[in-house]
Parts: structure tokens; sequence; C-alpha cells
């Protein structure tokens, strides 16, 4: 699939700000299934000074400063990619999750190292004990780890009610338990959560989905908004992406942004002011087949 996104963020602030420092992750960071062709980031007012790298997670990252006042921000990512169909593990063909868990500190390759990083603990996704015995119902002794986690994904899927509003971003992960409704981020920070508490590794992604559904499918439940999923580490088969929104596996109908422990990590717009009072902010998001 062949996809034109547009992605703008609105700032109107209650005052004037006289300065703001802002770091950006808007630009697809590009995978084995996915191909950015191009990307413009336009900013007013106009930066004056503008800076791009990748992050430690190797997300591209833009970092601006305004230095003329202003009441408005506003951000026009605009971007143009292929996504192919994902040829992650298939469910049976991954090895048995507790024999995964149990090597995983064993192996000192680089992958391996960078896995063992997404199964421990992270500001927004801690490892706990009710997590565990919710997931241990998929995880029996043995079990594929892939058969495990689509189970778990499922399970999410029908136990919590989608309600925007229910949530904030500061929501903790325990309160998204136990009153079994959120949005696509709680889902994906409960799973991890859920993943990391039996000692596998998880990480967080952010994205798009597809804004109109292909002919004679139903729109998915994230679309016209920045989406959230997660990416299960299966050893030598790869990682595995699930979205537990939608209980789906992650297809070329998913646009990846970033990822990171959690959405701590991969904030597709955070920064500072000097200024501004209350504010608003507006988030429209298109993503437009092109094929």
């Amino acid at each position: 699939m062949r996809y034109r996104v547009t992605h703008e963020t609105i700032y109107s602030y209650e005052e004037l700000v006289s300065i703001g420092h802002n770091e950006v992750r808007l630009e697809p960071r590009g995978t084995a299934t996915e191909r950015c062709l191009a990307t413009t980031l336009a900013i007013e007012p106009t930066p004056a000074v503008r800076a791009s790298e990748r992050d430690y997670f190797g997300n591209p990252t833009s970092f601006f400063t305004l230095q003329e006042p202003h009441h408005r921000m506003v951000i026009v990512a605009t971007s143009e990619l292929e996504v192919s169909a994902a040829s992650g593990p298939r469910s049976g063909a991954t090895p048995a999750w507790d024999a995964l868990r149990d090597g995983l500190r064993g192996d000192t390759s680089a992958e391996w190292l960078r896995a063992l990083e997404m199964s421990l603990e992270s500001p927004l996704v801690p490892v706990a004990r009710e997590f565990a015995e919710y997931a241990r119902r998929s995880f029996a002794p043995g079990r594929p780890i892939a058969d495990a986690v689509l189970e778990l994904t499922r399970r999410v899927h029908e136990d919590f009610e989608y309600r925007p509003g229910a949530t904030s971003v500061s929501t903790p992960i325990h309160e998204v338990l136990e009153q079994r409704s959120g949005v696509c981020q709680d889902f994906a920070h409960l799973e991890i959560a859920c993943l990391r508490a039996l000692g596998l590794p998880a990480r967080y992604v952010s994205g798009y989905i597809r804004t109109r559904p292909a002919p004679g499918a139903e729109k998915l439940v994230g679309a016209d908004a920045s989406h959230a999923w997660l990416a299960v580490f299966c050893g030598e088969s790869g990682w595995l992406g699930v979205d537990p929104t939608n209980d789906l596996v992650v297809s070329n109908q998913h646009v990846t942004l970033a990822w990171g422990r959690d959405y701590g990590d991969v904030a597709p717009i955070k920064g500072v002011v000097l200024g501004g009072g209350g504010h608003s902010v507006e988030v429209a998001v298109e993503v437009e087949p092109l094929d």
C-alpha cells in the first residue's frame, strides 16, 4: 500500500508565548515493511532554530525553537510512504514463551540486548503482580509465544471498553485495569505491562491506522488520530506487532512513526514554553491510500 499521511496539530494559547522549545516525532521511522518516500514539516511561526537527529531508539526526531511571540502554533507533517504486508512470526512457529524468557539474559548479541531492555519496568509501565495474574490464563507452560500473545490481545480487546475521555495521559495503568476502559494508548500500555510482568520484552509503538477502510470493511478504531499498539519479541522469529484496540496483527494498514519503552519515549509533540497560560490542542490526522 502507498499512503499520504497528514498530521496537523494546532496549539492555541490564552496568553502570549514569548519563546518555545519543541521536540517532535512526526516522520515515519521506516522498517523492514515500511519505506518513507518523502516528509515535510511545516511550522508556524517560523522557527528561529531547527535541527534533526535520531533518538536513542532510532526514531527520527526534530527540534525547533520559536522566538517570535505568538498565541498560536501550527505544526503540519505530511509524508508519503509505502507499506508492505508484515511477514512476522506465525502462530505456532515461535518458541515457548517461558523458554524464551529463561534464555533472554543468556544471549549477549545486540538484538537480544535491545530486546532485554524492553522487558524492564519503564516510567509509564510498572511491573506488578496484578498484570501477571491477568496475563497468566493465556500463558500455559510451553505454549508458543505468538499463540499466547494473540490470545492475550483478543482478551484485552474483549474485556476493555474503548471509551475516549475515560483516561488521560497521566492515568496509571492500575486504574485502567480496574475500570476496564480506556483508549489505544492505555490498551497498549496494559498489554505491555502484562508481558513484562511475565519477563517478556514488549515495546510501545506510535503511529497511525488507515483512515478510510477498504471497500466492504468496517472503519478501524483509532483512525483520524494518532494510534498506538505494541510489538513483542519472539526470539529468532523476530518481533510480532499486535493491536489490542482492534484485535489485529499489525499489517499494511498500520503506519509506524516511532517506538520505545512507553508513550513518554515517543510522544509526537512535546516541549516547554515561556508564557501562554492555559491552552487548547486540536489534532487532525488523515491516512489516505494512494493506490
